[in-house]
């Protein structure tokens, strides 16, 4: 097996990248794969249930005998609400991760400083090698936050998208109902 290939290696690349990025670099790494696991349920229930929860809202919406008093209107917006809320679900959640990445990417980049001002204390010189250190653990926890960020912002545009277009399908088959 190809030295890229073994899972062995990759886990201890993986490790060797969590010591370098220091502690935050795991709280990041935990916040992401939380992110990540719940944009993978929302496109899971796009692409699997969320046909169902439209359809169960039009039939209760063709199941009506009247379509145009407030009552039934009321009736309408509550369908549409449950629509909205089950496509919307989780949302909340994905962007707070989001936007917490980059927040916790710059508290590494504060802790790694703080290690190399320990190291210049410390030593009392600004030796190089003895800096690196701290410098390689305020870098890689800003990057690592960015980069799950940018990934977050992109999918959390393409949900919201879909949420809405959900929503706007629902009603639309609901019109093509009224009397």
């Amino acid at each position: 097996m190809p030295e890229a290939l073994n899972p062995l290696n990759a886990i201890e690349s993986l490790n060797n990248f969590l010591i370098a990025g220091g502690n935050v670099l795991v709280v990041i790494m935990v916040a992401t794969f939380i992110m990540w696991a719940l944009i993978l349920e929302r496109v899971i229930y796009f692409t699997t249930a969320q046909g169902g929860v439209k359809s169960r809202a039009v039939r209760a919406w063709q199941a009506r005998s009247e379509h145009t008093s407030w009552y039934a209107l009321a009736v309408r917006e509550k369908l549409l609400s449950e629509v909205k809320l089950a496509a919307n679900s989780n949302l909340t959640v994905i962007k707070g991760l989001v936007a917490i990445a980059p927040l916790l990417g710059l508290l590494g980049t504060v802790t790694g400083m703080v290690e190399v001002f320990e190291v210049m204390a410390v030593t009392g010189s600004s030796n190089a090698r003895l800096m690196a250190g701290g410098i390689s653990k305020a870098t890689i926890p800003t990057m690592a936050g960015l980069v799950a960020s940018l990934s977050g912002i992109l999918m959390t545009n393409i949900l919201e998208r879909a949420a809405a277009k959900s929503v706007s399908d629902t009603a639309d088959a609901f019109d093509k109902v009224r009397d």
